[in-house]
Formats: structure tokens, sequence, C-alpha cells
């Protein structure tokens, strides 16, 4: 883990109290007494969790709480979504939220970018009310997380030189 955090350094430069926060969150332990897992590194393994098997942010979160409750008290695991992602990042890992059709026809980028419902099964590109309506600021009903290689890509050469 600490590798991971090294490497990224580099990016981090213009930014060095947020690489130090990194940097102690990369050597903080789990909970006192654990010497296999650090805070960042059970993130990492969680959010592999989330990707590999779709789970959404509400899940996401009760997992977190219900695993932080296992744990021993004063144990340094988020208790939300929110929280774990703001960690995650401090890594310099940018992405691109792109909203997709929630029966994964399309997304709603480039020529679909205005569209209000998916032209190929015709479902709402919008969470609805209980009554049917669309919310007054319109919460998509699926969101992709895109993560552009090019800068990971020149993160990677950043660090072999």
């Amino acid at each position: 883990m600490e590798d991971l955090v090294w490497d990224i350094k580099n990016n981090l430069s213009e930014a060095p109290e947020q690489f130090e926060e990194l940097l102690e969150e990369a050597k903080s332990l789990l909970y006192s007494s654990c010497k296999s897992f650090t805070k960042l590194s059970v993130l990492m393994h969680l959010f592999n969790l989330k990707a590999a098997n779709g789970l959404s942010n509400k899940c996401f979160t009760e997992l977190l709480i219900l695993i932080k409750d296992m744990l021993p008290a004063h144990n340094q695991l988020p208790n939300s979504t929110y929280e774990a992602k703001k960690t995650l990042c401090k890594l310099g890992m940018h992405y691109e939220k792109i909203n997709a059709c929630p029966n994964d026809c399309i997304l709603y980028r480039n020529e679909f970018s205005n569209l209000e419902q998916c032209p190929e099964c015709g479902k709402s590109r919008w969470k609805l009310c209980a009554n049917g309506v669309k919310e007054k600021y319109g919460i998509p009903e699926k969101v992709l997380w895109y993560l552009p290689p090019i800068p990971r890509i020149v993160s990677i050469l950043k660090s072999m030189a």
C-alpha cells in the first residue's frame, strides 16, 4: 500500500498537505491491535467489491456501518460511502460521472446527452417520485463512474522515471 502512496506523490506535489493526509491514512491501522490492514487498504478492498458486484451507494453505506459495528471500538472505518470516497479522492484518481440507462442500453453522452429516456428501451433516465413524475432536480437512475486511462498512464510513467 505504501508503494501506491509513494507512486502518486509526484501527482500531489502542488498539494503537499493532501499527500501528508494520504500518507497518514496509509499508515493508520484499522484499529489499534490490527496488524494486517490499514484504513486505506481496507477501503481499496471494499471499493473493489463494490465495483465488481455493482453495489449501490446505499448498500455500500449499510455494509460500512455493519462492518464498523463488528470491529472493535474506535476503529478507523468510515461511516458512509461519502466519507470513504473523500478518502479515496485524495489518491488523485480523477473520474467522470456519466448517466446511464438503468437497463445498460446506452450512456447519456455525446448525441444522447440531452435525452430524457432511453431510445432503445424507453426507460426514463431519471428516478421517479412515488406518483411516477420526475423529481424537480432530476436524479439519474444510474450513474457510471468513468476513470479516464490517460491520467493513470501518465501517473505510471512519471513514477517509473
